[in-house]
């Protein structure tokens, strides 16, 4: 795989739009409602965020992830991110790429730090890899989150101070 991530454009969003249906539609990591508009997912994906970035390979894009600040006022220093990758791609170290990649991102930008605010203690693979990449549980929220399958679970919220503060 020859990765390339680079910024989405507008015209991106027809291919970010079934990954992100595919991820959501699942009801399983994200708190986004299953049956959510195509015009509320560009909304969300594409204009809340600062920036919003694609993984391609070989022109097709398997993975996306957006930055955004994470509160207003005197939390701004702390940016979120989401991130979604294809099923076909998952497991090849996409969100790694894309997660490192939005960490330099995060500082260009003049972020701290980096906060998850809702990683679904059920999602092993994520909660995994942002231990991995430096994150830390900072709190665990019991039953916040409602998974398809096993009903109110609990979530974390995961940190990682980026540069000194």
């Amino acid at each position: 795989m020859t990765l390339n991530i680079r910024e989405a454009s507008k015209e991106d969003f027809k291919f970010i739009w079934p990954i992100f249906q595919e991820v959501v539609s699942a009801g399983d990591t994200y708190a986004f409602d299953p049956e959510i508009s195509k015009m509320e997912a560009y909304r969300h994906w594409m204009e809340i965020p600062a920036k919003t970035f694609v993984a391609e390979d070989a022109g097709k894009i398997l993975g996306t992830y957006y930055i955004k600040r994470n509160q207003s006022g005197p939390g701004s220093h702390v940016c979120n991110c989401g991130y979604m990758v294809t099923r076909q791609a998952r497991g090849q170290g996409l969100a790694t790429s894309m997660c490192e990649h939005s960490q330099f991102v995060a500082l260009e930008l003049g972020f701290k730090a980096m906060q998850f605010n809702l990683v679904v203690e059920t999602n092993l693979d994520a909660v995994r890899l942002w231990q991995k990449l430096g994150f830390d549980i900072v709190g665990t929220i019991p039953k916040a989150f409602l998974h398809p399958d096993r009903g109110y679970v609990r979530a974390h919220v995961m940190y990682k101070l980026l540069s000194p503060i």
